[in-house]
Formats: C-alpha cells, sequence, structure tokens
C-alpha cells in the first residue's frame, strides 16, 4: 500500500561555488597552477593575460558588470519560441567539438622528456650479454620482479613455478640462480640482493681497489651481520681480533655502500622542488609583511572573443544563439573559477595574518624555542574559520621566512605544562631531545630512562613511554643503535 507523507528536516549542502573553494583552499602553488593550466584548457573563455598586457582594474570591473549582466539576461518569450520552433537537425558545432581531435597534431610534435626506469636499464644491459633466448626470457621474469629498490624479495621457488605455469616453460631454481648470478653483475652494483646483507656483499666484491680495511669490512658483513646490524662492535673486535681503529676503517667503508641501489632510477628519490606559498618579511620598522604567491592566478581574465558572442544572444538565426548560449555558459564557468580563486587567496592571507599574530616571537627571528603552543582551533576561533577550512590551508602549504623554509603545519603542536606551570610547546620539547641525543657519548648513548631524568632536572616531567614516542616521531633509533666507537 502506497502512502505519501510530509516530512521537515534540516540539511547543509555545499553549492557548487562552495565545494570549488573547498576544493582549491587544500592545493599548494604548484598543484593549483596546475589545476589553473587545466581550467584554461578546458575553459576557452578563460585566458591568462600576457606579461606585456598590463593589469588594468578597470578592465576586470568592465568584465564582471558584463559577466554578471549576461548570465542573468535570459532570452524573452518570443525569441525562446522560436528557438523551439527551428529544426533540431541542426547541432551547435561546440556539441561535437573534441579537445583530443583539435589537440592531436600540435601533441605529436611536442618534445617528450627521456626517463630510463630501472627494468630499462637492466634489460638493455642483459641485451647485450652472451645469453639464449631461454636464458634471456629467463632473465626478464627475474628482473620484473625485482622492486623498487634493487632488491629481489620473490624466492626463486615461487619464480620457478610461476613461470612453468604461465610461460610453460620448464625451469628449477638451479638454472634461475645462475641467471641471478649474472643479473647481479650488472649496474648498480647490489641489483637483485635478496637482503640487505647480500646487498652490502655484492658493492663490497665489487671495489676495484682493495685494501684491508675493505677486506675486513667484507668479513664482518659476511659472518658477524647480525653483531654488525645491533652494533655489537665489543663481538666484532673480539672475533676478528682488531681494534678500534681497524674497526672504524672497515665500518666507515661499510657505511658508504647504498642500501637501496635501485633508488636512483626511482621518481621519489629525485629531489623536489619547494615553491612556497607564502613569503613573510621583515622591515627594518619590525613590521611583518606577508605576499601570498599568486602568480597565474591574479592574471586570469575572460576572454573578449567570447564576450562579442555573448552579445549575439538578440540576433534571429538559431546559430547565432546557440553560440551565445555557449558563450555565456562558459563566461559563467570562468568568473565562477576566479571568484573562487579570489576567495581562496584571501583566505589564505587571513589565516596566515592569524598565525603571524599568535606566533609573534617566532616570526621575528625563527627561534623555535619562542613558539607558543598552537592547535587548529585556536586559529578557527581567532579568524572565525572552520577547523576543517584551517586544516585545508595549513596542510601541505609551506613558508618562506627570512630565516628558513617550512611546512605551515609543523609549527602546530599541542601544549605541554613543566613543573613550575609554564605551558610549552611540545615542539620544544621535541627539540630539547634531540638536542640532547645530539650531545650526548656516542661510545654510551643516553637510554630512554637516561633521557627522562635529564628532562626531569631541566623541568620537564615526563614518562618513559612519552620519551620513546617523541624519539620515534623524530626517527631517532635506541640507545643501542645509536652506538658509535
Amino acid at each position: 500500500m502506497l502512502r505519501q507523507t510530509l516530512q521537515q528536516k534540516q540539511q547543509l549542502r555545499l553549492t557548487p561555488q562552495q565545494m570549488l573553494v573547498q576544493k582549491l583552499l587544500a592545493l599548494p602553488v604548484i598543484s593549483l597552477e596546475q589545476r589553473i593550466k587545466e581550467e584554461i584548457e578546458n575553459n576557452p573563455a578563460l585566458e591568462e593575460a600576457t606579461e606585456n598586457e598590463p593589469d588594468n582594474k578597470e578592465d576586470s570591473d568592465i568584465i564582471e558588470s558584463e559577466v554578471d549582466g549576461g548570465s542573468s539576461d535570459e532570452f524573452s518569450n518570443e525569441d525562446a519560441i522560436d528557438f523551439m520552433e527551428e529544426s533540431d537537425e541542426y547541432v551547435p558545432a561546440y556539441k561535437t567539438f573534441s579537445a583530443v581531435d583539435t589537440d592531436f597534431d600540435r601533441q605529436e610534435n611536442k618534445p617528450m622528456a627521456a626517463t630510463v626506469s630501472l627494468r630499462d636499464s637492466l634489460m638493455f644491459q642483459i641485451g647485450v650479454r652472451n645469453i639464449n633466448e631461454h636464458q634471456y626470457m629467463l632473465a626478464d621474469y627475474i628482473i620484473g620482479n625485482i622492486d623498487d629498490d634493487g632488491y629481489l624479495r620473490r624466492d626463486l621457488y615461487s619464480i620457478a613455478n610461476d613461470i612453468s605455469f604461465l610461460q610453460n616453460t620448464n625451469t628449477d631454481e638451479k638454472e634461475l640462480h645462475s641467471i641471478l648470478n649474472i643479473i647481479q653483475e650488472l649496474d648498480p652494483a647490489g641489483i637483485g640482493a635478496r637482503n640487505l646483507q647480500e646487498c652490502l656483499i655484492l658493492q663490497l666484491k665489487r671495489k676495484e681497489v682493495k685494501t684491508d680495511a675493505l677486506d675486513l669490512a667484507l668479513k664482518i658483513v659476511t659472518r658477524t651481520f647480525d653483531e654488525f646490524s645491533k652494533k655489537n662492535y665489543e663481538k666484532i673486535k673480539e672475533i676478528f681480533g682488531i681494534n678500534d681503529a681497524k674497526l672504524k676503517t672497515a665500518l666507515a667503508e661499510i657505511v658508504k655502500l647504498n642500501p637501496k641501489p635501485g633508488e636512483t632510477y626511482s621518481e621519489e628519490g629525485a629531489a623536489m622542488t619547494i615553491v612556497p606559498d607564502f613569503s613573510i618579511t621583515t622591515t627594518t620598522e619590525g613590521e611583518t609583511l606577508i605576499t601570498l604567491n599568486s602568480r597565474i592566478s591574479s592574471r586570469l581574465k575572460i576572454s573578449s572573443a567570447y564576450t562579442e558572442m555573448s552579445d549575439k544572444r538578440t540576433k534571429k538565426g538559431k546559430m547565432e544563439r546557440e553560440a551565445a548560449s555557449f558563450a555565456r555558459h562558459k563566461m559563467d564557468s570562468a568568473k565562477n573559477f576566479i571568484d573562487a580563486l579570489k576567495q581562496r587567496d584571501e583566505t589564505l592571507l587571513r589565516v596566515m595574518q592569524s598565525i603571524v599574530l599568535y606566533q609573534p616571537d617566532y616570526f621575528r627571528d625563527g627561534d623555535e624555542s619562542r613558539l607558543k603552543p598552537m592547535l587548529l582551533k585556536n586559529i578557527a576561533t581567532a579568524t572565525g574559520l572552520d577547523i576543517s577550512t584551517i586544516s585545508r590551508v595549513v596542510n601541505s602549504k609551506y613558508v618562506q621566512t627570512d630565516f628558513d623554509t617550512f611546512l605551515l603545519k609543523n609549527i602546530f603542536s599541542e601544549s605541554f605544562r613543566k613543573e613550575s606551570g609554564e605551558e610549552v610547546s611540545v615542539k620544544n620539547v621535541k627539540n630539547l631531545l634531540r638536542e640532547m641525543i645530539a650531545n650526548e657519548e656516542k661510545r654510551n648513548p643516553m637510554t630512554d630512562e637516561a633521557l627522562v631524568d635529564e628532562l626531569k632536572s631541566k623541568g620537564y616531567n615526563i614518562a618513559r613511554r612519552t620519551v620513546a614516542k617523541y624519539r620515534e616521531q623524530l626517527e631517532i633509533p635506541v640507545a643501542r643503535l645509536r652506538k658509535e666507537i
């Protein structure tokens, strides 16, 4: 049985414009520039002003008034009737427009960056080896199982089974091992190793100049790898009957080795160029100036050709009206995008100004000990914005100052109350912990219990598990692994 009922409820819905602003807020400047370029490609009514074209505020006002007028002015009833009565056989050109077809010739001649992957490099090297077609196929399969770090983490038995079932080729572990030996002779040294110990051994054996230190290093990695990984240096000296000086020279040879030989071909291993979203400078008068990096967004404008096209809406021809309707739609979209960028810039500056006002001492000289505890809700209260908006602003945004360039979210931290009652930032506690470990006696590094006692003497009453947590967050190993000779 069907029944109709009425129900009232409140719902919070974001408009498409608000959703666009929220998405743009989360983008750092490099991603934003890419997003703007994509919008320019997809919307022909959106253009970037040339360098020789002056930025004219009056022009932008004219464009805004023209767009506002065009978007609110609809067809008259008479025009609508004429439009509906005309034949439907005509299809406007813009409905059949394909960006792929248009850009094909231009893409065909575009220069491409040449990159060589780890697999391509290894296959090229194996191709010049004196091996038959069957061995080449086996090498290809083994190389395909080498990960980005350069390790073969699958056992040869499983690989042999895969080749037998998938390639319908008979092979065994012994044959694959011989092929793996050939692969391990390729560059970079250490490639194809099945664990860290084998990787280091392969690199040490590849050294051209043989020395006593190198010979000892090979013995240490081969015979006492467990003691070496645990830094049990006393045991190593006892086994080989050597003194501290000889052990130190051997360890120096091991430290030079690359534990991840495949990383040289990895895009993740490439250096990342940081483009700051904010630039903060302090004048000689002590005034703090905040600049937002908006190189492209500040030069966007609406195409004059589309403005002229939208004026043809009063014509009687169907083609002109179709073109005018298309132009107005694209102009509305362009205006919304420009408005969203302006709102993004205003929000970013508003949040950054509140952060600088909250941390005036830190931004004056960059002394991290003067950082006050600061949470997202503190800036949300100061700006009147939602915490989620503040989170979108601070994540993945970089700030360039007179003393450093840093990730904005890194200066946010919880508070810690000292025994004296003073509230300090947790970041200060971590910096103190890092400094204590850096200045410790490396022959006898401080345990977590010793760090607790040292912090307590400085007025920081912190539990051992908290010290261990902070140490792990700082990526500092335990005392046993920090030991040096």
